[in-house]
């Protein structure tokens, strides 16, 4: 059986068909690209031991320390990114030192291979694995038996070299262990070219998995194996909107009001606004987004819907922290005057009868004193009332004397509002002459009642 084989493998047909995979010469590396590897070359064999078995032997000194042999042919598949697992032949010839027979040498194995950087111009290599060996003279012994292979472990380690897309050239060195028949230790080196087959191509869109930067999808060449879902020049893995044509600029989204506000993120992407406001306009500027605002076109409040306060009374405070909305007040207070208006009509209607002879301002008489005793009472009951007295005069004499002498009416009510014990810092005076008249009717009874004082809101 054993010649048999041999023979087989000595035919010149098997030698020329292993030269002729070794002339593959240029072949692809294993890679990502590429999981099928199928390798010829050629091997060199050395003993590192005595091989026996039973009462026959391959003595170590009888032997060639290296032995040339061809072919040795492989072929594996990557299973797991470097991890590969793959069969591997081999057939050598030991040479012998002297005038004794040479040894055949015949190798099966199955194998894992583990390889980094894959994709690098250098990828080294580890390979462990277990086989079948059938080492035996060629001298018509018992020994040279086929049925003498034998179990063969080894383990290894190599260098893969990248020569271009589709080649490669490697070498290894393993060191090996039979189990019986014969049993020993020996060293294989081989060398030779690869060739890198079966480029992945998951998505079948013609891009090899490896250069394809969307794998799983079919795409286009231009975009590297990945689609462009809405035409916009822009693939759909560099696209935020890959369903919606839009720019470069704004990362392939739409801005179809071109306010800068994407439409995705646009609460009114036909009209253009501003950022801050979601892409909203604000026509009054007043930081409410016109859609929200009740009075888009004039300036207003959150509160108040984006409407301006009113201020009914004109007096500076608005009617929303008024206290008194219908009354002018003091700009700073809380709206309402410092002397209230019931305070001044009640002040009014008692100083209607203070009056004064033609040409005189001197106050006379004891219902006069009663009424300015009327008049303190009301301010003593109205501590924060600060009033103004204010001086008329008729149309009797000239118009300086009037002045003058409206004035002196209105000195002449203060101080005796002082001597009765009115705070003076509460008072003060004014003077209108004649321009200020009871009324136009031009009669003894009306020119009688506009020599008077009047009592307004101290501002």
């Amino acid at each position: 059986m054993r010649k048999i084989i041999f023979k087989y493998i000595h035919m010149k047909s098997f030698k020329l068909t292993a030269l002729f995979l070794l002339s593959l010469g240029v072949t692809q590396a294993q890679t990502s690209d590429n999981p099928w590897l199928i390798s010829a070359g050629f091997n060199v064999v050395g003993l590192q031991s005595d091989l026996t078995s039973g009462n026959n032997r391959l003595l170590l000194n009888d032997y060639k320390s290296m032995s040339f042999g061809v072919p040795s042919l492989s072929v594996f598949r990557s299973v797991y990114r470097g991890l590969s697992l793959g069969a591997q032949f081999s057939f050598n010839n030991l040479q012998n030192n002297g005038s004794g027979s040479d040894a055949e040498f015949l190798s099966i194995d199955a194998a894992l291979k583990y390889g980094f950087a894959r994709n690098g111009k250098v990828s080294p290599f580890l390979k462990a694995g277990i086989g079948r060996a059938s080492i035996g003279r060629n001298d018509g012994s018992s020994f040279n038996s086929a049925s003498n292979a034998t179990d063969n472990y080894f383990g290894g380690a190599g260098l893969n070299f990248k020569l271009g897309d589709k080649f490669s050239a490697f070498v290894e060195t393993s060191y090996r262990a039979t189990q019986d028949s014969p049993k020993g230790n020996y060293i294989q080196h081989t060398a030779g070219l690869a060739l890198g087959l079966g480029s992945g191509d998951a998505d079948k869109d013609g891009i090899s998995d490896k250069k394809d930067k969307c794998p799983d999808v079919f795409g286009l060449k231009e975009f590297e194996g990945c689609p462009d879902t809405d035409a916009d020049g822009i693939p759909d893995n560099l696209d935020g909107c890959p369903e919606e044509a839009g720019l470069e600029e704004n990362n392939g989204c739409p801005d179809t009001d071109g306010d800068g506000v994407l439409d995705k993120d646009d609460a009114c992407e036909d009209v253009a606004g501003l950022v801050e406001l979601n892409g909203c306009p604000d026509t009054d500027s007043d930081g409410i987004m016109d859609s929200e605002d009740k009075c888009p076109e004039e300036a207003g409040d959150l509160e108040n819907k984006g409407c301006p306060w009113p201020d009914t009374d004109s007096d500076g405070v608005l009617d929303k922290d008024d206290a008194c909305p219908q009354e002018a007040g003091i700009l700073g207070g809380d709206g309402c005057p410092e002397t209230p208006e019931k305070v001044l009509e009640e002040l009014n209607k008692v100083g209607s009868s203070v009056l004064f002879p033609a040409d005189g301002f001197k106050l006379m008489g004891k219902k006069t004193l009663d009424y300015l005793n009327d008049i303190k009472r009301i301010l003593d009951e109205n501590p924060e009332a600060q009033i103004v007295i204010e001086g008329h005069a008729s149309t009797d004499g000239s118009e300086k004397f009037n002045q003058s002498l409206s004035l002196k009416r209105a000195e002449a009510v203060q101080a005796k509002l002082i001597d009765l014990g009115v705070d003076s810092s509460r008072l003060e005076v004014k003077s209108f002459g004649e321009t200020m008249p009871f009324s136009a009717e031009d009669s003894a009874e009306t020119r009688s009642k506009s020599r008077r004082v009047e009592f307004k809101a101290k501002n």
